[in-house]
């Protein structure tokens, strides 16, 4: 489809508008005391951001979006209708419609979807995704972790690859989590489960049971190791990998 030399300058105009807009309000922020080190910023006139908040290059503000005083925004972090406490951090991540508590440590690459719920010091690292979960003060989950429809109590730790199992394909269910738990890496948790005070999951572990406090829950098979077994299905691998480092003379 071609536009006419009328058609393409409306939209020049309006283009020109709208970043006329955005520009004044970008303005209005730094005269107010916002720190924005780049205009390669996007914030809705909606949003409201405390004097002395920095917002980096690439980052996206929309909708009934609250930002504390202290919090360091970005690089390249979009927020929509969601409340950052003081003095947190979000790093190259997304969050919508969600309250973010104060001195927590978001990102990189974090997920936080609706109806999340950090209280103070609460870190959600690499790859982590929440949807609809409580999380207490402390909390740590470092990286590539999912968190849905979930209460988790104070001061847990989540190993990598933690998974809460909240959908059966017909309904979805919650996880409780209490206070002091540690989660093993790669623990499953089919919900609805509960973890009690001061437990442990076994890294590697489908856990479909309730965990009593203080209790360590393990949910998966003994090891077993078959002598031999690999040395004929490697033997074709490790020769053509010999060869090609001898050509390779390094």
């Amino acid at each position: 489809m071609k536009y006419t030399e009328q058609q393409l300058a409306e939209a020049a105009a309006k283009l020109n508008a709208a970043e006329a807009a955005a520009r004044a309000v970008v303005l209005g922020h730094i005269a107010a005391g916002v720190n924005i080190a780049s205009s390669n910023v996007y914030i809705e006139e909606t949003v409201q951001i405390a004097p002395g908040a920095t917002i980096l290059p690439g980052c996206v503000l929309r909708g009934n979006t609250v930002i504390g005083a202290g919090c360091v925004i970005g690089p390249n972090s979009l927020i929509e209708d969601s409340t950052i406490g003081a003095n947190s951090t979000i790093n190259a991540s997304q969050i919508y419609g969600s309250k973010i508590g104060e001195k927590n440590a978001i990102g990189p690459f974090t997920h936080v979807r609706v109806n999340t719920v950090t209280d103070y010091g609460v870190h959600l690292g690499a790859y982590v995704e929440t949807k609809n979960s409580n999380l207490a003060r402390g909390n740590t989950v470092s990286h590539l972790t999912y968190i849905g429809d979930s209460d988790v109590g104070k001061y847990c730790n989540f190993g990598c690859g933690t998974v809460t199992s909240n959908y059966d394909g017909v309904a979805k269910y919650r996880t409780t989590i209490g206070d002091y738990c540690f989660i093993g890496c790669n623990t499953n948790l089919i919900a609805p489960v509960t973890v009690g005070d001061g437990a442990y999951t076994a890294a590697g572990s489908t856990i479909t049971k309730d965990v009593p406090p203080a209790a360590l829950g393990i949910a998966r098979e003994r090891q077993t190791n078959l002598e031999g077994w690999a040395e004929p299905k490697m033997a074709a691998f490790i020769a053509k990998k010999q060869k090609l480092e001898t050509e390779s003379g390094k």
